[in-house]
């Protein structure tokens, strides 16, 4: 998603030599490698032919131009792919240069629909994350805006081509995972589970779009015991009530992970509903992945809770009854 927050300036400058074959081949497919380059620098790419302009923060502009060029030049013996413009977005620092993210300006997430905009500076910077990390965990209470706001940025993404599609998973442990007893299909089985994040759909894109982009499989509703051996490509795919997966699936969750896609992972150490003794691959993955460069944490508290008033002070209240005395 293109970073706001700078001041934007703008470079123009031109490829050499014209050959429009291998200009197809920069831009990609659909110009996916142009998308790709935007998301990975934050900034914005147009271009007539040969003629580039880079809209964006100032000092990135020069190392896109480079960036480009040296694509550009790749494609005279290479077929490029999106691996090769996410090792070069990668290899040149790109993905870090928004990490400097001015902390006095607000984030706002743009949709078709309105504007949504960060309440408090914990959400501000849990935006900030999610827009210069390809993996964000949210950990927090319920009413924090966790889940809502990954559905604001995965909406955003998906409106301007920096996802081909959102994927949403959730572990049914209420049904033990065992959603054959379930009446209906896949999508009806799960719905339950996924109401708050439909929710946020249907209030961002309207009932009838998100119908229409179910059926054509652009949203994809992704129960977690059927995410094992896929690969997720150009996906913004969100993890709710990740606290209730356990850690082999956790783990399974997050080498899911293809290229130029965002995982958010959102949940609730509090409220583990896992049998027995098993511990939480949310509290486990936070111990393990703490120091790991490239993901990103957000811890929201009872303070952060922007529901009714009273659901702040009931959740200070357990909080304070739970301490050990």
């Amino acid at each position: 998603m293109t970073n706001s927050t700078h001041t934007l300036d703008s470079v123009s400058f031109e490829l050499s030599p014209a050959d429009n074959p291998r200009l197809a081949n920069l831009c990609g497919h659909m110009d996916e490698h142009i998308r790709m380059l935007e998301r990975g620098f934050g900034v914005e790419i147009n271009n007539r032919g040969i003629k580039f302009q880079v809209i964006g923060p100032a000092d990135v502009l020069l190392l896109v131009q480079t960036v480009i060029h040296d694509l550009y030049a790749d494609t005279a013996q290479h077929v490029l792919m999106p691996e090769q413009i996410h090792l070069a977005i990668r290899n040149s620092g790109g993905e870090d240069t928004s990490a400097g993210t001015a902390p006095d300006k607000e984030v706002v997430i743009k949709t078709k629909r309105g504007l949504i905009k960060a309440r408090g500076d914990n959400q501000q910077a849990y935006l900030r994350r999610i827009m210069t990390h390809d993996i964000n965990f949210g950990v927090g209470p319920a009413g924090t805006g966790k889940t809502y706001l990954a559905v604001a940025c995965a909406v955003e993404a998906l409106e301007r081509d920096f996802a081909r599609r959102i994927v949403l998973v959730r572990p049914a442990v209420e049904a033990g995972e065992r959603l054959g007893f379930l009446p209906g299909d896949l999508a009806q089985k799960v719905d339950p589970y996924l109401r708050p994040l439909f929710d946020a759909l249907y209030e961002m894109l309207g009932f009838e779009r998100v119908a229409k982009l179910m059926e054509r499989n652009v949203i994809e509703v992704a129960p977690l015991a059927y995410m094992r051996g896929r690969t997720l490509n150009e996906s913004f795919i969100i993890l709710d009530e990740a606290q209730n997966t356990t850690i082999e699936q956790m783990k399974m969750f997050l080498t899911r992970m293809g290229y130029n896609s965002t995982a958010v992972i959102t949940g609730d150490i509090t409220q583990i509903d896992l049998p027995g003794n098993q511990k939480s691959g949310l509290r486990h993955a936070i111990e393990v992945l703490k120091d790991v460069d490239g993901i990103g944490f957000t811890f929201f508290q009872a303070k952060d809770v922007v529901r009714h008033q009273l659901v702040q002070k009931i959740i200070m209240a357990y909080d304070k009854a739970n301490k050990p005395s």
